[in-house]
């Protein structure tokens, strides 16, 4: 059966995916952020996984204000990038996994999920910049991918609680599957910001929500959107990425690495990484 070894969760800012495509981590301000890489680096070589579930919010180049579905579910045989509004990017294709996909996919609708399968999607920063730090750079990457967007964007909104049941959802349907793979799960965003108001960060919000995503994760179900956005600003709600992967990634973890560092390019930015092996 499959199992899930870990659980990943970056801030995905583009200024992050710049910096990897430029090679200029060290010149940046928030170089610390990339440092804290290096044992997840050395987490993944040991741990070998053969899937990674990216959970991140899409930027418009799937989905936009007329068509925003709640949970959508990627299920191709291979994903690719495209522009996002500052030009072509150097084309890259990200191979899939589209046997255990389709197999989340008919295990969510059976757990009540009603999500939008994606036969076609195209990958965006949010899903790539996460790949990128926990495989260094630009290269193929030693696994498949599945992306599942869930909307930060357009409400009505999923709430918190309601994030956390679709990742333990995904958990469910992963462990169920019938052939031996491992699979790391990354959340791919926040934590804090609000575009409309640079600088509105909660650093004291941000370092809670790290404590709770460890410890007592039903204890972050508990607030409203409208509670996230007055306390981690509007772009906060990317926090719903974090709580899927822990969803997922259910029960007793190792922290195996963990990082705050404040402010990346507005941003509360955080990483942190969870090992779930028994």
């Amino acid at each position: 059966m499959a199992q899930i070894i870990g659980g990943l969760s970056t801030s995905h800012v583009p200024k992050i995916g710049r910096a990897i495509a430029g090679g200029t981590q060290q010149e940046e301000p928030f170089a610390p952020f990339f440092d804290a890489f290096a044992p997840v680096h050395e987490w993944l070589d040991e741990a070998k996984p053969d899937v990674a579930i990216v959970i991140y919010n899409d930027h418009g180049l799937n989905f936009f204000l007329n068509n925003m579905p709640t949970f959508a579910v990627g299920a191709a045989h291979e994903y690719h990038n495209a522009d996002e509004g500052w030009g072509p990017p150097p084309p890259r294709t990200f191979r899939g996994a589209p046997a255990l996909s389709w197999h989340i996919v008919e295990s969510l609708v059976a757990d009540e999920f009603d999500v939008s399968t994606c036969q076609e999607l195209t990958f965006d920063h949010a899903g790539i910049t996460a790949l990128d730090l926990a495989w260094e750079g630009h290269g193929d990457k030693p696994v498949a991918v599945i992306p599942i967007v869930v909307n930060a964007v357009m409400p009505p909104l999923p709430t918190p609680k309601r994030c956390y049941s679709f990742g333990q959802a995904i958990g469910r349907a992963v462990r169920s599957f019938d052939q031996d793979l491992k699979v790391l799960v990354i959340g791919s965003g926040g934590l804090s910001h609000e575009l409309g108001e640079f600088g509105k960060i909660n650093q004291s919000f941000d370092e809670l929500c790290m404590e709770k995503i460890v410890t007592d994760p039903e204890a972050l179900t508990h607030y409203s959107n409208d509670e996230i956005v007055d306390l981690a600003g509007a772009q906060g709600l990317e926090l719903m990425t974090w709580l899927v992967m822990r969803g997922a990634v259910s029960g007793d973890v190792e922290v195996v690495k963990s990082l705050y560092f404040t402010p990346i390019s507005h941003t509360g930015g955080a990483m942190m990484l969870l090992d779930s092996r028994r």
